[in-house]
């Protein structure tokens, strides 16, 4: 029997060292291969009791998952302690339903997910501390508070701090549990009913007029704002449904909306759990954008530039949706697709601007695919009966990584 036991738990380790045949003290998140093996040796000789003693709880980002995979879950009794994420929480009169959880694994999926959710727990890693991600969130985020714990759980020597990210990337950490970034003006939202991975919008590829904007259905020129006169035209819901399904945002991405006009794609992938980028070459775009973020309650950062020169100055997306780009098209795409890990998608109106989009995307070794969407929209006659309302014909072209 493999006994596993967090800190906290309210066993009494005492009452059962007598009958261990080992005890092993994990001090990081996983069991070395040589512990494992060691572990495994006891277990085969049977009759004895081998205790595995953890800070916290061992099945939150902890030994369990190891174990169970070598062993199964049978000879497993795990007795939990309470967690950092729980005990950080805890510590500031907050509660955590609501929060997201990222193992500092990767930096740029730590600082994505801070970036586009209001209350995140980072459990760190190497690389990936309080000075890591000031410095990735400093120029990308309006608003965030790093609070820093160290020592967390240890009665003598637990402590914790605020800082704002510029301090935190300006300083040298030491003995870090766990930071928290908090975006403290987003912190009042409702409890939420279910948490964890099943957690998303209710809905998506929302009414055009939703975006404060002009419909591109209604045969109107631009995708998004891609060729409008007064950039105002917004991506019909279809295509912007098929866009937001190749593109595929969730937690810990990172995606660019480029010629964006109202953030429309932007805010759907915020919605879904990404960080997102609007670009926008318009002041009058930037406000529009600013606005509509602020009407859906989600992180988007707007960028007042014109692209492709603007885009060397943001992090490398997992997705990106090009929108816009007139005489700029080709090399917009061609930027997107040398940086994009995942996949560029790119709405265009005229059937002579598909080679060319085509050609730029197979060009970044990307596999390309492409629809020409044209709906009818069920319209409502003052007689009370029904008719179809044809939407203006939208391109959509994506390549794939």
């Amino acid at each position: 029997m493999i006994t596993v036991i967090g800190s906290g738990a309210g066993a009494d380790l005492g009452s059962w060292a007598g009958e261990a045949a080992l005890v092993v003290d994990v001090r990081s998140d996983e069991l070395t291969d040589t512990e494992l093996d060691l572990v495994e040796k006891h277990v085969s000789e049977g009759g004895t009791r081998v205790i595995v003693r953890v800070l916290g709880d061992p099945g939150f980002f902890g030994v369990v998952r190891t174990l169970e995979q070598r062993f199964g879950t049978e000879g497993i009794d795990v007795r939990p302690g309470p967690t950092a994420v729980g005990l950080a929480f805890a510590r500031l009169g907050l509660p955590w339903d609501d929060a997201l959880v990222v193992e500092g694994t990767a930096l740029d999926r730590a600082v994505n997910v801070c970036r586009a959710h209001p209350k995140v727990a980072v459990l760190p890693g190497p690389g990936v501390g309080p000075a890591e991600l000031g410095g990735e969130l400093v120029h990308r985020v309006a608003s965030r508070t790093l609070v820093v714990f160290t020592a967390l759980g240890d009665p003598f020597r637990e402590r914790f701090e605020r800082v704002e990210p510029a301090e935190a990337m300006c300083r040298s950490w030491e003995g870090v549990s766990l930071v928290l970034c908090l975006d403290e003006s987003r912190q009042d939202g409702p409890a939420p009913a279910v948490t964890g991975p099943l957690t998303g919008p209710g809905r998506w590829a929302l009414p055009d007029g939703e975006f404060g904007t002009e419909s591109h259905a209604d045969g109107g020129s631009g995708a998004d704002g891609a060729d409008a006169a007064d950039g105002r035209s917004v991506l019909p819901y279809e295509a912007r449904a098929l866009a937001l399904a190749r593109l595929g945002p969730r937690a810990g991405d990172l995606v660019w909306d480029i010629g964006t006009a109202c953030g429309a794609v932007a805010i759907e992938c915020a919605r879904l759990g990404a960080a997102a980028v609007a670009v926008e070459q318009t002041a009058s775009g930037v406000e529009r954008i600013r606005a509509n973020t602020a009407a859906h309650g989600v992180e988007v950062r707007a960028v007042h530039g014109s692209a492709p020169t603007v885009l060397s100055h943001l992090a490398d997306p997992d997705g990106v949706f090009v929108g816009g780009g007139g005489r700029e098209l080709r090399s917009i795409v061609l930027a997107a697709g040398r940086r994009a890990r995942r996949t560029v998608v790119v709405a265009v109106t005229a059937l002579e601007q598909v080679g060319a989009v085509r050609s730029a995307l197979a060009s970044c070794g990307l596999a390309v695919e492409g629809v020409l969407l044209q709906s009818q929209r069920l319209l409502a006659l003052p007689d009370g009966s029904s008719t179809m309302a044809p939407t203006a014909p939208v391109f959509l072209v994506w390549g794939t990584r």
